[in-house]
């Protein structure tokens, strides 16, 4: 049975870590506002460019660029982006996309596909590393989530895009957590390149308006430029997701801790204030059966 100073001593530990857990629960609710305005604001711009490259690629047949697939080839290696978050405490938010990783990454080996994995994350990487090693892009190991802007994005999303025209990789899948509310975050898999007719299938009442395109200039320049500014656009909206995702998570995990802080505070201390009296109660039958003998 612990003694009393040991019993306090755990009480006052699991006080402090209730403050710690409290102010961090604080920390994440304050930043989740900014994150949640910026994941929600992505996606009205991200779903129109999505859209348009959708209805533009579906009308045209004869339109031909690298990044179009017109048919189903043999697509021997296949790139994986993984955007998790670069620290802990949140959850199962990294727990659930590392398994949904490896999943694919062995669906993808299944199909006889060499498959290099790029980590928007530090805890992506670190888990990676210990069983994906051989997958992980030895030219990008692991980018720092939180230090990503747009422009940053650009460089890597240009970078990708070069290795694509280069043959070095046929297929590009992109991993992360899709922010639904502070209490649920969705791992979503995405497929960014190449761009497929088949993935593009427009409903029967977009084919009744039937939409008619004038570009300038000629379509082969407009889609130059708009597929790969999709593609940065989509993984760019994939990082503000996870980062809205991570504070959310993170709220909800030190919320739950916190709780149970306070409840394990409670437990040690009626069992401090029963063996506390136990004691005092010990001590009087001994005073008493000592007057007695007197």
């Amino acid at each position: 049975m612990p003694s009393l100073k040991d019993l306090r001593n755990r009480i006052d530990s699991v006080k402090s870590t209730k403050k710690i857990t409290q102010a961090m629960k604080m920390v994440a609710a304050s930043k989740l506002k900014k994150a949640q305005s910026l994941a929600e604001k992505s996606r009205s711009y991200s779903t129109g460019i999505k859209d348009i490259v959708k209805k533009l690629v579906h009308s045209e047949d004869q339109l031909e660029h690298p990044l179009i697939a017109k048919d189903k080839k043999d697509i021997k290696n296949s790139l994986v982006l993984v955007v998790s978050s670069d620290r802990g405490l949140c959850g199962g938010l990294n727990t659930n996309i590392i398994k949904k990783t490896r999943g694919l990454v062995a669906k993808l080996e299944s199909e006889n596909k060499k498959v290099s994995i790029i980590c928007l994350g530090k805890k992506g990487y670190d888990s990676l590393s210990v069983f994906n090693n051989e997958n992980l892009d030895q030219d990008t190991k692991f980018i720092n989530v939180s230090d990503i802007d747009y422009n940053s994005l650009q460089k890597i999303g240009s970078n990708i895009i070069e290795n694509f025209y280069q043959e070095r990789f046929s297929e590009c899948y992109i991993l992360y957590n899709y922010f639904k509310s502070v209490i649920s975050q969705e791992v979503k898999i995405d497929r960014l390149l190449p761009y497929e007719k088949l993935s593009f299938q427009i409903s029967q009442e977009e084919e009744e308006e039937d939409i008619f395109y004038d570009f300038e200039p000629e379509v082969e320049e407009v889609i130059a430029k708009i597929l790969p500014k999709n593609f940065i656009v989509q993984i760019y909206k994939s990082v503000l997701e996870s980062r809205a995702s991570e504070q959310g998570a993170r709220m909800t995990a030190m919320d739950n801790a916190t709780r149970n802080a306070g409840e394990m505070i409670d437990s040690l201390s009626l069992k401090y204030n029963r063996q506390r009296q136990a004691m005092i109660t010990k001590e009087l039958i001994e005073i008493i059966s000592g007057a007695e003998a007197l």
